[in-house]
């Protein structure tokens, strides 16, 4: 009897394989550059892994995961998603200890039970990145401009869509679903058969449906979920956009934008594309303050996004892309003093890790003694350092971390700069 693969899994060979290992080099190397680290994580989890961490009611653990009892009793799925994994690991290990902030990012096979399709099989390849500690809207924008990044140096920047949008917490969500549910009810009849069971589960995700009569009839909704948000949650909103703006990042505000997992708290956002047809998403996210509480760690706030490399392969066949990547580059850390040289900071970073350069920055206002400390730890070859006299006198302070030696130079040097990124002829 000849033995075959199992439906919806696929055996990959070169060049095909030469093309997923060249797009993941490219992805880790500007994960790298914005100070992340790589954590593998089991292909095998505790069931309790997902069904805490996704929510019971998501489709990935009512109709998707590979469940099974093993022969010592215990219940084990294989790896939907990497963003509950990689919780799991980061409370197991307990990393909060050891820096207020920790970057990782993970890739390998993720397995869900649905319908194969173009450019969605039951095996599939993830590469993503998760950033703890941090509530600001400045790590929102970092990791968002960290995917930007990485799908312009693919060379797809122009054929894809940033969309985002808020969903608050979970007290200003329930009141918008509330509203949506008593909409939608009236309504039942139009809806798909998923959808009508979502009413019950989740009715957040009819937004999410790609079903023709469910788009229009959820179009005709008179009010969004920022009708129900908080100050505090409009004005991380606010703040998020302000900065993608100042990052010249493209962007659409789009209040169907939901995910699908119960996890996300404010912001979510989704890259999408037009040219692989109802399956559009090529990568999504979004913050989840309360996962790592919820899964038994202490309370941490976190934002991430993952991405699909089989997604971004087909979206590279189906336009011809040609891609080029710059190496690994040194360890630049941009130090601020007050609010207003954050901001400068922020974009400052952004600017150079875009000509190629590795940067860190802190998101909150900090000592220059405490960031100082962290440029040490990193082992940056040299920080730029910039206050408000600085910003009044268009300067910055540019220090050797090996020797000491520091200088002040004007700020249009520091723009000047090619991707070679040395900074050993401005001092």
């Amino acid at each position: 009897m000849k033995i075959t693969r199992l439906h919806g899994f696929k055996d990959m060979f070169h060049p095909e394989t030469q093309r997923l290992r060249s797009v993941e080099d490219t992805v880790r190397k500007v994960f790298e550059r914005f100070g992340f680290s790589e954590v593998i994580i089991p292909v095998l989890e505790l069931s309790e892994t997902y069904s805490t961490g996704l929510g019971d009611t998501t489709d990935i653990v009512q109709k998707e995961m590979y469940t099974f009892e093993t022969k010592g009793g215990e219940w084990v799925s294989m790896r939907p998603e990497g963003t509950a994994g990689v919780v799991r690991a980061y409370i197991e290990h307990s990393l909060h200890r050891k820096s207020p902030v920790t970057k990782l990012y993970y890739s390998g096979e993720m397995f869900r039970h649905e319908k194969p399709q173009e450019g969605r099989q039951r095996c599939f390849n993830q590469i993503g990145a998760e950033l703890f500690g941090s509530r600001d809207p400045l790590a929102d924008s970092e990791i968002i401009a960290m995917l930007w990044l990485a799908v312009t140096e693919l060379g797809l920047s122009e054929h894809v869509e940033l969309e985002l949008n808020s969903i608050g917490k979970p007290a200003e969500r329930e009141l918008y679903k509330k509203a949506l549910l008593e909409f939608l009810s009236q309504k039942k009849d139009s809806l798909c058969e998923n959808c009508r069971n979502r009413l019950t589960t989740n009715p957040l995700r009819v937004l999410d449906c790609k079903t023709d009569t469910c788009v229009e009839l959820t179009s005709g909704i008179p009010f969004s979920i920022r009708d129900y948000l908080s100050e505090q949650s409009n004005g991380h909103l606010d703040a998020l956009l302000r900065s993608l703006e100042e990052k010249s990042i493209p962007h659409r505000l789009n209040p169907r934008i939901v995910r699908g997992l119960d996890y996300y708290t404010d912001t979510v956002f989704e890259l999408t594309t037009d040219k692989l047809g109802s399956q559009n998403a090529v990568a999504a996210g979004g913050r989840y303050d309360l996962l790592v509480g919820r899964m038994g760690g202490p309370e941490t706030p976190a934002v991430g996004f993952a991405m699909g490399l089989e997604r971004i392969l087909l979206l590279l066949e189906k336009t011809g892309t040609r891609r080029n990547s710059p190496g690994k580059k040194q360890l630049v850390c941009i130090i601020h003093i007050g609010d207003e040289a954050r901001e400068k900071a922020a974009n400052i970073a952004d600017d150079l890790r875009r000509k190629g350069m590795r940067v860190e920055t802190e998101y909150e206002n900090k000592s220059l003694k405490s960031q100082m400390r962290k440029a040490n730890r990193t082992g940056a070859a040299y920080s730029v350092i910039i206050g408000e006299d600085e910003l009044r006198g268009k300067v910055f302070s540019l220090r050797n971390m090996k020797t000491g030696e520091e200088k002040t130079i004007p700020l249009e040097k520091l723009a000047a700069l090619g991707g070679h990124g040395d900074f050993r002829k401005l001092l």
